[in-house]
């Protein structure tokens, strides 16, 4: 009795095994490998952030209480100011400016959510000033340690008058009254620094996990300086934290995976 044919196409289709990605990316988050783990590009921006509010249903602090804040005389509390409207007003930000007023363990969530981790605090210092890329663009060197996520100077960065005039211009602020400084920068506005990296110094302070496992409400450190800031804070050796349910215009964050 002869046996019925199949189509060609229906065979092939079960001999081929269906491979899932190695690494789901939900956020759509730009990675670098950095030795042995890989670091998001640039900071987390106000679109990936937003897909994950639509996966999650999450509603921030910021949101819970009415907005965000920003040192004036003192913590002032700015109705409005979250990560859809970091300034506040009616315009909804850009989906490629950072995410802020987002705490740490909202941070650490998103991370969860794309695939990742926050970085620990050796892993931020590694990615941000020891160049690691086998064949740097000029004038990066592979297997040197710069000053500044920058390079050799920290021009070129979204920071407070050490840093540049196009600082200033670049500066996204939606219209606010600010009492310090000019605002964020879209996340690729700045020039690659070490490593291939947007603004791992200035433009919004990033959370990371140290000391690591800690309390995700307790005090959190946070690196790389900002648009509040000048180049100071930059630096390897300028250590500066928050309590890790801080909502402020000007922290953000960036993930870590492993490859």
């Amino acid at each position: 009795m002869p046996f019925p044919l199949r189509p060609l196409g229906a065979t092939l289709a079960c001999l081929i095994p269906v491979v899932a990605p190695a690494h789901p990316n939900p956020a759509g988050i730009d990675w670098q490998r950095v030795g042995d783990f890989s670091i998001a590009r640039t900071e987390a921006t106000v679109g990936q952030f937003r897909r994950f509010v639509d996966a999650t249903g999450t509603v921030t602090r910021a949101e819970r209480n009415g907005g965000g804040e920003v040192f004036e005389a003192g913590w002032t509390r700015k109705p409005g100011w979250t990560w859809r409207t970091p300034f506040g007003g009616n315009a909804p930000a850009h989906d490629d400016e950072p995410a802020v007023h987002v705490t740490y363990g909202e941070a650490e969530a998103f991370c969860r959510w794309a695939g990742g981790r926050l970085p620990t605090d050796a892993e931020w210092l590694r990615a941000a000033y020891f160049e690691l890329r086998e064949s740097p663009p000029p004038p990066f060197m592979r297997g040197k340690t710069y000053p500044y996520p920058t390079g050799e100077r920290p021009d070129g960065a979204q920071c407070l008058d050490d840093c540049g005039p196009a600082a200033r211009q670049r500066a996204v602020n939606h219209g606010a009254r600010l009492m310090r400084g000019d605002g964020h920068a879209r996340v690729s506005a700045t020039s690659a620094g070490v490593n291939g990296l947007h603004d791992m110094g200035g433009n919004a302070w990033e959370w990371v996990d140290e000391p690591r496992g800690g309390n995700a409400e307790g005090e959190r450190r946070t690196r790389g300086g900002s648009w509040w800031y000048g180049e100071a804070q930059m630096r390897a050796g300028h250590l500066q934290g928050k309590p890790g349910d801080t909502t402020v215009v000007y922290i953000g964050f960036r993930c870590v995976r492993q490859p």
